[in-house]
């Protein structure tokens, strides 16, 4: 029997392309809120004894999170064999540990609940920090899709002699990999975060390399600051406009419009999270790891 791809809203395209991937059956379920704002879920196709998949990226995750709960719970009271998650963007990774008394460590917090609405999980690079694997907080299997192969992939075909810079230090060893894969340089700045949207960058000298078009290279788009101060570096160290490239375009509030304020060439992402500036496909590769996983 067929795996059968559930979309919560919004993820109809991801589910389409799931669907495609692993040869599974796009279902079907109603989804919509009440007067108040609590939500209705109906599951329409029949789900007893099959693997199903919900997909549902989980950006702005508060508002979603309930929906996925009860979409996971009805599905499984009327009889799937499994239930998987794939969710290209897995939230909740920043708060990683108590920086302060009193402080909720909602990373492991937020594992705790989504494990128990899954048997699995798949997702495209979380923003891991001191946690290191997602076993350390998920009680479940757990599949990460990488994206710097396809973000090389796209960098070697559009970009002209780029020249890859990575946004602090912590970046170093995805850069290099990316770079590695474009056959290009690459160079990291430094960066300094004074407060949730303010950061200072410094980069390196890079009169060298003055003849290359910079592509900034990010696992996130958040307030957009990071690329924004590079912009205005780059700009002031005479070099070429250039490129924004990112794996989750998660853009906070202004974010995609102050970004293309700061006058880059272009913007491009995955399509971990829908949005215009999508640009590169990662649905196979997010496909494999469910074929693994069912």
């Amino acid at each position: 029997m067929k795996p059968l791809i559930l979309a919560l809203p919004a993820n109809e395209n991801l589910a389409a392309r799931i669907a495609l991937g692993i040869q599974g059956e796009v279902g079907q379920a109603e989804f919509r809120r009440f007067p108040d704002d609590e939500s209705y879920v109906r599951l329409i196709s029949e789900v007893e004894g099959r693997s199903v998949v919900l997909a549902a990226t989980l950006d702005r995750p508060d508002s979603k999170f309930v929906q996925l709960a009860l979409t996971s719970a009805i599905v499984r009271e009327n009889g799937a064999k499994r239930v998987g998650l794939a969710a290209p963007y897995l939230p909740y990774m920043r708060q990683d540990r108590s920086f302060k008394p009193g402080e909720a460590m909602s990373a492991r917090i937020f594992a705790h609940y989504l494990s128990g609405m899954a048997d699995w999980l798949v997702t495209v690079d979380p923003h891991l920090h001191r946690i290191e694997r997602l076993s350390e907080v998920y009680n479940m299997p757990t599949q990460v899709v990488h994206a710097s192969s396809s973000i090389a992939r796209w960098i070697a075909k559009e970009v002209e002699r780029p020249l890859l810079i990575g946004p602090d230090e912590e970046s170093l060893q995805w850069t290099k990999l990316v770079a590695d894969e474009v056959k290009a340089p690459f160079v990291v700045s430094r960066k300094h975060r004074t407060d949730d949207r303010h950061v200072e960058i410094s980069i390196p000298d890079l009169r060298q390399w003055k003849d290359r078009t910079p592509v900034l290279v990010d696992d996130v788009i958040s307030t957009g600051r990071t690329m924004i101060e590079t912009i205005n570096r780059l700009q002031e160290a005479g070099m070429k406009r250039p490129w924004c490239v990112a794996t989750h375009a998660v853009f906070a509030g202004q974010a995609y419009h102050h970004l293309r304020l700061a006058g880059p060439a272009g913007i491009a992402t995955t399509n971990t999270i829908t949005h215009e500036t999508n640009a590169i496909d990662i649905s196979a590769p997010i496909s494999e790891q469910i074929l693994n996983l069912i």
